[in-house]
């Protein structure tokens, strides 16, 4: 199997690169003419007591920073279930179906599926790669082998094209971690300012260390779970992949 089938299931990096881009610019957008206008409006409104406030919860740049990676990590999960849907088809689909059973000639059906635009699709190419070896040995058993071999680097690539989403959902908390440090820091610096009556300061930056942590972990928690749903899809086409193999091309070879 060819890199360009690992590439297929993610986006290319000018689709990446702009949707990271296109996230910033609307997360800053949404953030500068909404969510801090409306901080500083409830914070003037009611003082320490705003500490609760959806506003001014959101309103720092941690949560910010892992609002918008956490959209760009939601469109890569989005786009690869929508690849596994759209060659849903494939590695479902039995392509020996109306070949003749008597005919143990398959070099017209490796031409044919050699010159298919989902010869680099994970099923396809299993196919493709289990037909080849059967004419080059003659050997049901090494064909078998193919299609194992096969499927476990499907499974593998799979795997490592998800190692930025799960970088992602890794940084997001730290991010909010860092935002606690910055916030307990700058609370400590507001400390005689409280000794001295005035807590307004201490209570922003501590629920700054605060809202950091409770954001960044909410995002987290939504990521991990549609990780989970995507792996979940990845394992289930590469069972049916492999099901589709062994059921209907070395059934086929067996005769």
């Amino acid at each position: 199997m060819s890199d360009n089938e690992t590439q297929s299931m993610n986006p290319t990096p000018m689709i990446s690169m702009a949707v990271l881009a296109a996230s910033v610019v609307i997360v800053h957008l949404l953030f500068a003419g909404v969510v801090r206008p409306f901080a500083e409006a409830a914070i003037a409104a009611h003082g320490a007591g705003a500490t609760s406030n959806f506003w001014v919860i959101l309103k720092d740049f941690e949560q910010q920073a892992c609002l918008t990676i956490g959209i760009y990590c939601m469109f890569l999960m989005v786009y690869k279930s929508l690849q596994i849907k759209k060659q849903e088809k494939l590695y479902t689909y039995n392509f020996l179906e109306g070949y003749d059973d008597e005919d143990s000639n398959l070099e017209p059906l490796l031409k044919e599926l050699e010159s298919s635009q989902y010869r680099e699709s994970g099923a396809m190419a299993t196919w493709i790669t289990c037909i080849r070896r059967f004419l080059h040995t003659k050997n049901v058993q090494h064909a078998s082998d193919a299609i194992s071999s096969s499927i476990e680097s499907l499974a593998a690539q799979l795997e490592a094209g998800n190692n930025v989403i799960r970088y992602i959902i890794w940084a997001i908390p730290s991010i909010g971690f860092v935002g606690t440090v910055r916030g307990i820091g700058a609370a400590l610096a507001k400390a005689e300012e409280a000794v001295g009556g005035d807590i307004s300061g201490m209570v922003d930056k501590l629920g700054l260390a605060f809202n950091s942590t409770l954001v960044s972990l909410l995002i987290s928690i939504v990521l991990m779970y549609l990780l989970h749903q995507l792996n979940n899809r990845q394992d289930m086409m590469v069972l049916k992949t492999q099901k589709t193999c062994e059921d209907h091309l070395l059934s086929h070879l067996h005769k």
